[in-house]
C-alpha cells in the first residue's frame, strides 16, 4: 500500500470514528464497551493517546511503548467531561492527518523495532476504526464499520494481530462464519462479538 493509500485508508477511520461522538455524553461515560474491563471515558482517553501515539511518530519518527492508557485517573475538568474528551479526540485527529500527509513513508521506530511509517499508520486506521465502532456500542448507535472500509482493514488486520501478538492488546478472536460481511470478520478477528452492536441498538 503506498503512503497515498495509506493517508487515505487512515483519513477513512478518522471519520469513522469521529462521525460516532455525537452520542457521547458525560451520563455515558461509565457505560460499558467490548473492551472488557473498559468504560466509555476509558476507551475515549485511549483513542486520545493513540492519537497522540501517531503524531509523536511523525514527529520525532519514533513511538515509545507506553502504559495502557486509560488506566490513569482522569484529570478533565467535572463540569462536562465528556465535552472535554471529544474535544481532544477531534483536535488530535485533525493535527495527525495535517502532519502524516506530508510524513511520506520514511521509517518508524516502535519501543525500538523500526518499521515503515504506513504499517504504523495502517495500525493506527485499524485501531481508530474498531474503538470508533466500540464508542458506537457504548453509545447505543447503529454505526456499522463501512464494508468498503474493513474490506480495506481486514488483510492489514490478519498480518497485524496473530497468535504471537494478540496477548493483551486484543481478545480471542471470536468464530464467525466464512461468509461472514468484511466488517463482522474484521471484529470478529479483533476478539469482538459483532452481535454485540446489534443488541445494543435495538
Amino acid at each position: 500500500m503506498s503512503s497515498v493509500e495509506t493517508v487515505a485508508l487512515l483519513e477513512r477511520s478518522v471519520g469513522y470514528a469521529l462521525g460516532g461522538l455525537g452520542g457521547v455524553t458525560p451520563a455515558a461515560l461509565g457505560r460499558a464497551t467490548p473492551c472488557r474491563g473498559w468504560d466509555l471515558g476509558m476507551l475515549l482517553r485511549h483513542t486520545a493517546d493513540s492519537l497522540d501515539a501517531l503524531l509523536e511518530a511523525v514527529d520525532t519518527g519514533a513511538v515509545r511503548l507506553h502504559p495502557v492508557p486509560g488506566s490513569a485517573p482522569c484529570d478533565t475538568p467535572p463540569d462536562d467531561p465528556a465535552a472535554v474528551l471529544v474535544a481532544a479526540l477531534r483536535s488530535g485527529a485533525l493535527r495527525l492527518l495535517g502532519a502524516w500527509t506530508a510524513a511520506g513513508d520514511r521509517p518508524v521506530t516502535v519501543g525500538g523495532c523500526p518499521m515503515h511509517a504506513s504499517v504504523v499508520a495502517t495500525t493506527g486506521a485499524l485501531e481508530l476504526a474498531v474503538h470508533g465502532w466500540d464508542i458506537a456500542c457504548a453509545t447505543g448507535a447503529r454505526r456499522p464499520i463501512p464494508p468498503g472500509l474493513a474490506g480495506l482493514l481486514l488483510d492489514p488486520a490478519m498480518a497485524l494481530v496473530t497468535d504471537a501478538t494478540r496477548a493483551g492488546l486484543f481478545a480471542p478472536a471470536v468464530p464467525v462464519p466464512g461468509t461472514a460481511a468484511p466488517a463482522d470478520r474484521l471484529l470478529a478477528h479483533l476478539g469482538r462479538d459483532p452481535r454485540v452492536r446489534q443488541a445494543r441498538g435495538a
